[in-house]
């Protein structure tokens, strides 16, 4: 009776979307962004420059995370976790030094950016090895 309800085609797909929606380098440019607000708070003495930049530091901090979680949880899937086993603690690693607690949404240190944009770059170099397979 319902037939003409049940689909025609079933299509499979390993994320939300075909592939091509999802990228690193999101992460990544707001992570600059981070690094560079640190570099020009600390070249700063004026405080409503200082407030404004930690402002816009945590926002950005926050858009990494977004963006990390994203491909965490949307694009690698569990044969990408069987190849690369550290990928879950390397992820987990980044998106804490995105956060608070000691990570760049906490700290004006520059090194701590450097150290997320180091995590960065080996989940980028993990996704195109995926996305060449």
């Amino acid at each position: 009776m319902f037939k003409f309800l049940r689909p025609q085609t079933t299509v499979s797909a390993h994320c939300d979307l075909p592939c091509g929606v999802y990228d690193p380098a999101q992460a990544r440019i707001e992570a600059e962004s981070v690094k560079a607000i640190c570099e020009k708070y600390a070249a700063n003495e004026d405080p409503e420059f200082r407030t404004r930049a930690i402002l816009i530091k945590e926002q950005r901090s926050e858009l990494v995370k977004e963006h990390l979680w994203v491909l965490w949880t949307d694009y690698f899937k569990p044969p990408h976790f069987e190849k690369y086993p550290q990928l879950h603690e390397l992820f987990n690693k980044a998106t804490k030094l995105a956060g608070g607690g000691g990570g760049t949404k906490a700290t004006m240190d520059v090194k701590v950016a450097e150290e997320l944009l180091s995590h960065i770059a080996e989940i980028d170099k993990i996704f195109w090895e995926t996305k060449q397979g």
